[in-house]
């Protein structure tokens, strides 16, 4: 069966984003190398929790939705969306060696006619300077026999006001061809497509979006552990300013960033301002106080501990959430899985419990339950504030409490048991 549109990577932005072109009627076609995934897509079963298994079944049985690890596949469509993977490197440097071997593979099936759209996070630059030399090699011109088109995704994963079909739609096309050809695409699955003057705009747009959110965290963060030494509730400081209803935006500390986007994506904008001799040290600063925040939170964790005359070597220490967010089973640079590396490391008996999170095989965890768990514990730490938990509960049952996330709320600020951020 011919697809209209093709999808490169089944992952969270790839199924959410194939399902709404399924449910308007455009065919769509997922392609990745992971056998199991596909496997998986073709039974109609969902591992993305976003998108139900009872939502994606019909569609699949219907053949408005297929999965490939074929290639191949993407010669008949009309559309080749990339939404891969874009990690940093070990030396934190972005790593497109997923898009480019892509890239690469799409090249090889180009033909008139096709519109292809990244739909990765990167700097600015990479769809003209990365994609396009690729995507030339087939003899065939942009904007003419081609098109190609930068359109960020903004998947925000477990959330239900905004989705992929409701979430406005960014797209900046090499040519405006090429942008009309995409927005074209777009407006016919999702609500409010807005085109920009360029693909740089449109990376650029991504990457702001989120520096905007590191750095106003990492700012309430830092704030956070001011009001740690003045012994001054930054929850309730934040709660405060948030009744001004002009001038001010609230966001919430915590133990660290997590997810694909917020710990990565400043990164990308820092790697490339230095091609122009520009430092981002407003930016820069932002990731060094959001990457300390564990080192924080294990200091916290300490001196908890020491006023009940203990030490964290041998203390057993219960984490409640360890997903990057709550109610998601994300664990993508979730900062509770470095702050089980540093419990360990002062010789903690760590143990865990996520709904969300059955297993941290790396880490040889299973996730306990909550009643025993809590029981037992020297302390408990709240690092993810998943709903469906009696937070003032625990906190009445438990010897000690750190709560990171103010999931205890005023109650725990009564409570001397619990420890907050």
């Amino acid at each position: 069966m011919r697809h209209e549109v093709a999808i490169v990577g089944a992952g969270y932005v790839g199924v959410p984003l194939a399902q709404v072109f399924a449910e308007a009627g455009v065919s769509t076609v997922l392609v990745d190398v992971d056998e199991a995934r596909v496997d998986a897509l073709r039974r109609g079963e969902s591992y993305i929790e976003d998108v139900a298994s009872e939502e994606l079944a019909p569609l699949v049985a219907s053949g408005t939705i297929a999965a490939t690890t074929d290639y191949d596949a993407l010669r008949e469509a009309d559309a080749i969306l990339i939404a891969l993977p874009t990690p940093l490197s070990a030396n934190r440097e972005p790593d497109l060696s997923i898009v480019v071997s892509a890239t690469r593979k799409i090249a090889a099936r180009l033909r008139r006619g096709h519109l292809v759209v990244l739909e990765s996070t990167t700097y600015p630059g990479t769809t003209r300077e990365e994609l396009l030399p690729i995507l030339a090699e087939s003899g065939l011109e942009v904007g003419t026999d081609f098109h190609l088109a930068f359109s960020p995704e903004r998947v925000d994963p477990g959330r239900t006001d905004w989705t992929t079909k409701t979430t406005p739609k960014i797209v900046g096309g090499l040519t405006e061809a090429c942008t009309a050809r995409a927005t074209a695409l777009y407006e016919r699955a999702l609500d409010t497509v807005l085109p920009v003057s360029s693909p740089e705009a449109a990376e650029l747009t991504k990457l702001l979006e989120n520096i905007f959110r590191s750095v106003n965290i990492a700012l309430v963060n830092e704030l956070a552990q001011l009001c740690d030494r003045m012994a001054v509730d930054v929850w309730e400081v934040v709660d405060a300013a948030a009744t001004k209803p002009f001038g001010f935006m609230s966001f919430k500390p915590g133990p660290g960033l997590g997810g694909h986007c917020l710990p990565v994506d400043p990164f990308y904008l820092s790697w490339k301002a230095r091609e122009y001799d520009f430092y981002t040290e407003f930016i820069e600063l932002a990731g060094k106080v959001n990457e300390n925040m564990p080192y924080f939170c294990l200091e916290k964790i300490k001196r908890a501990l020491n006023s009940q005359e203990r030490s964290v070597k041998g203390s057993r220490i219960h984490l409640v959430g360890v997903s990057y967010k709550a109610d998601v089973g994300d664990l993508r640079e979730s900062p509770a899985l470095k702050l089980i590396e540093l419990l360990r490391s002062e010789g903690a008996l760590v143990s865990y419990h996520d709904p969300h999170v059955p297993e941290l095989p790396e880490h040889a965890l299973s996730s306990a339950s909550l009643d025993g768990a809590v029981d037992a514990a020297d302390c408990v730490a709240i690092v993810t504030a998943h709903s469906g938990i009696d937070y003032a509960d625990l906190a009445e049952r438990a010897r000690l409490v750190v709560d990171f996330r103010n999931a205890t709320g005023r109650n725990g600020s009564r409570n001397g048991r619990v420890w907050k951020l």
